[in-house]
């Protein structure tokens, strides 16, 4: 039966414009402080527009059944007394940006052909991180998808889409997102991104896409125009106001954002979302949105299995628990502990964040074994404990990553890490992380050593422009290396063209860095086809400390002893071990130990690596990483 005006039947959302079946549009937004809405619709690109009064529903919900609408109608909405035009809170496609009228969208115009995907699943893969605007020159889904084939070639199981919701402005993060239904413009239309998803799956590829759900960008939103109760003062937020998810009128609130996790999972095919500094999503109800949100993902993928990632700077470990043990069923959480060990080992440097880490041997074997270092101890950069324990966690659930957005931004220059240390060094940690029984992260053009910066960039007015500015000069300068004059003057514009246009990648690098290409594609085959370094149990290894700066891991084999692996990292000099108390480092009973793979092969334009086994004891090259297998003796005379 077809749907009667104001009536809600047949709705797949709660909010937003959607496409009856029996034709005509039914909308519905959320406007409490309102007591009468009008619906605009706007006739194609002409002045003339049809006005509706839109029907009262208990909650604050107002409504309207326009059966002239349809696939591509344009329409804004207006409250009683007021002449401003205001924009869907749940637009599906902002044609002309936050600014402009909200466009009609039905997603069931796209036909899929995924239907025998079945989902990803934690284990195994290898996430990628991509900026779409810079990640190709042109900046476009269609673009990006054109590349889909050479990133499985190179071990790359799961995008992880950096933020899509629309903003003002021509660039940008993605950070600062306020029409959280719509994908920005700036990229293509909604049926890009559906056939960019759908040709990720075709290539073997899943896709998660990074939400925010902490705050609202600072310019072109419209909740407040609808609802102040979206914000709340009783809790602070470095972006902006706190979302309202447990005080007054806050079940609307929680409505809205579980069902844009629904939506991108449904509409877009998405393979779960990657939820951005959930430390900054306040929640004291009996069940937490977090808990909320990841339970309708998971009930809007149906059949599929999706995957959740949240980043968490106080590394609560309830975010990656099951509900049943009090959790918030997230999958898998970044590890910024693995990260700053690691630039601090890289660089030399632990200034600012990194005070805490000193990038030593032992935290590295720690950060294999236990995930987070800071489990609840003293964090001194910030005066106070950090973290909590992580017992129990499979080692799948920690994330880990040498180059992320905001890092390697807050490098200052934008410089990627293997601009900021060592050929020798930058070979042996990425052979840690990719090896490592953590789930890896990619970031856009790492695996071919990008010379391309990633800088901070973001397109505002003049007035908000200038506070972007000196916000972030002002962040910069907690790295007291960044903080003097000459620095400062040497920052990026963020409102600038050119620093955005800077960051895009050269794909013909892939060739000009074919080494660096290389030591990455033969990690992640080793790491997919070998089953000590593919298993990723809990208890699936061990390690020790051989000196300040070298370690070794001990990856126990899925079938027994014969199959272990021992990975040997060395970021100082050259180390001969004549004496070698250590049980982790004898090879499997009848077996000796061979080097199955080194960071100084010279197709990776390392330095060749000596004999590491020898009659005098173990040598481990300096500034390297070197994996050894266990193999028969050699038969007498052979």
């Amino acid at each position: 039966m077809r749907n009667q005006p104001g009536r809600a039947d047949g709705r797949r959302l709660p909010i937003g414009a959607e496409v009856m079946a029996a034709g005509g549009v039914h909308f519905r937004v959320w406007a409490p402080g309102h007591g009468r809405l009008d619906l605009v619709l706007e006739d194609g690109g002409s002045e003339r527009t049809f006005k509706l009064s839109m029907e009262c529903e208990p909650g604050g919900y107002h409504s309207a059944f326009a059966p002239q609408a349809g696939a591509g109608t344009r329409y804004r909405f207006r409250a009683a007394g007021h002449d401003r035009l205001l924009q869907d809170p749940a637009s599906r496609f902002q044609p002309d940006g936050p600014h402009g009228p909200s466009e009609v969208v039905d997603p069931s115009d796209y036909r899929w052909s995924d239907a025998a995907w079945p989902g990803v699943k934690l284990e195994g893969k290898v996430l990628y991180e991509m900026h779409v605007g810079t990640f190709t020159p042109s900046g476009t889904w269609e673009a990006a998808s054109r590349q889909l084939d050479e990133l499985r070639a190179a071990g790359v199981t799961v995008i992880e889409m950096m933020p899509v919701a629309d903003f003002p402005g021509r660039f940008g993060w993605g950070y600062d997102g306020v029409d959280l239904f719509a994908p920005t413009r700036l990229y293509g239309r909604p049926d890009d991104l559906r056939r960019f998803v759908d040709r990720a799956h075709a290539a073997g590829l899943g896709v998660i896409l990074d939400v925010v759900y902490n705050h609202v960008g600072p310019a072109g939103s419209c909740h407040k125009a609808f609802a102040a109760d979206y914000f709340t003062d009783r809790y602070s937020n470095e972006w902006g106001e706190a979302i309202n998810f447990d005080g007054p009128n806050a079940a609307p609130v929680r409505e809205f954002y579980a069902a844009n996790a629904r939506y991108w999972i449904e509409e877009f095919h998405f393979d779960g979302l990657r939820l951005d500094a959930v430390q900054a999503i306040h929640d004291a109800s009996p069940c937490h949105i977090l808990a909320e949100i990841a339970a309708a993902a998971r009930a809007a993928a149906g059949g599929r299995s999706i995957l959740l990632v949240a980043e968490n700077e106080v590394q609560d470990a309830r975010t990656v628990r099951p509900a049943s043990e009090g959790g918030y069923g997230i999958d898998a959480v970044w590890n910024d502990d693995y990260h700053h060990s690691a630039l601090v080992a890289l660089t030399g440097r632990n200034e600012a964040y990194y005070t805490d880490h000193l990038g030593v041997a032992q935290e590295f074997i720690s950060a294999a074994k236990y995930g987070y270092l800071y489990q609840g101890q003293r964090y001194a950069w910030q005066r106070k404990a950090r973290g909590t324990p992580t017992w129990g966690l499979p080692p799948a659930s920690f994330v880990t990553f040498i180059e992320n957005h905001d890092q390697v931004a807050n490098s200052g220059r934008g410089r990627r890490v293997r601009q900021l240390t060592s050929p020798g060094r930058y070979r042996a940690v990425t052979a840690l992380t990719l090896l490592g029984p953590g789930t890896p992260m990619l970031f856009q053009g790492q695996e071919f050593g990008s010379s391309s910066p990633f800088l901070f960039f973001a397109d505002h007015d003049d007035t908000l422009g200038s506070a972007v500015r000196a916000g972030r000069a002002e962040f910069l300068r907690q790295f007291p290396s960044l903080a003097g004059e000459a620095m400062q003057r040497q920052l990026a514009d963020p409102g600038a063209f050119e620093t955005f246009a800077r960051c895009r990648l050269d794909f013909s690098e892939r060739e000009r860095h074919a080494p660096i290409y290389a030591l990455h594609r033969d990690l992640l085959r080793l790491r997919r086809e070998d089953p000590a370094f593919r298993a990723q149990r809990p208890g699936g290894l061990d390690g020790a400390v051989l000196a300040p700066e070298a370690l070794v891991l001990r990856f126990f084999g899925p079938g027994g002893h014969d199959g272990d692996r021992l990975l040997l990292l060395n970021l100082g000099r050259d180390l001969t071990l004549r004496v070698a108390p250590e049980p982790l480092l004898a090879p499997p009973e009848h077996l000796r130990w061979e080097v199955l793979w080194s960071s100084e092969d010279p197709r990776y334009e390392g330095g060749g690596t000596p004999e590491v086994v020898t009659p005098e004891g173990l040598r481990v090259p300096g500034e390297s990483a070197v994996a050894l297998a266990g193999r028969p003796h050699a038969e007498e005379g052979d």
